[in-house]
């Protein structure tokens, strides 16, 4: 094989992998360069402790978005989620800050309700949960204030 050839081979090779390190880097990352096929609509908590932007949402164990801010507004935190476009929430619909696995991980589950009216993107979710403070109900446990 000539020089030329090797060269060439050797090229393409560090070319793939380059490519392949970009699309794992974004895959990983979670980062969606073009952001078509979402909309956002927005909930508000009494309390957002330990929720990341970022952190998934999912409906029936299955990711369908991420939280994209979280901001203070007076004595409430209210969150912008991202949904896919695919997902059509009822008016009554629930979203409820819990936590994945041991670790503590936080994200958002949505409990689909059973209206005939749905929100519209830039719409709000009226019905939420805030997270449940385990190290308060610990607590309480030990100091014997749960009934």
């Amino acid at each position: 094989m000539s020089q030329r050839g090797i060269e060439f081979i050797v090229g393409v090779f560090v070319l793939s992998g380059i490519a392949a390190l970009g699309y794992l880097s974004i895959q990983l990352g979670g980062l969606d360069l073009l952001g078509a096929g979402k909309y956002d609509i927005t909930a508000k908590f009494s309390t957002v402790s330990g929720l990341r932007v970022g952190a998934s949402i999912e409906m029936s164990g299955v990711k369908i978005g991420r939280v994209q801010k979280i901001i203070l507004i007076g004595e409430d935190a209210l969150v912008s989620l991202q949904l896919d476009n695919s997902i059509k929430l009822s008016r009554d619909s629930i979203a409820s800050i819990r936590t994945k696995g041991i670790l503590g991980d936080k994200y958002i589950l949505l409990s689909q309700g059973g209206s005939d009216t749905l929100i519209k993107p830039g719409g709000k979710i009226r019905d939420t949960e805030p997270p449940i403070d385990i190290e308060k109900l610990i607590g309480d446990f030990i100091f014997g204030k749960v009934k």
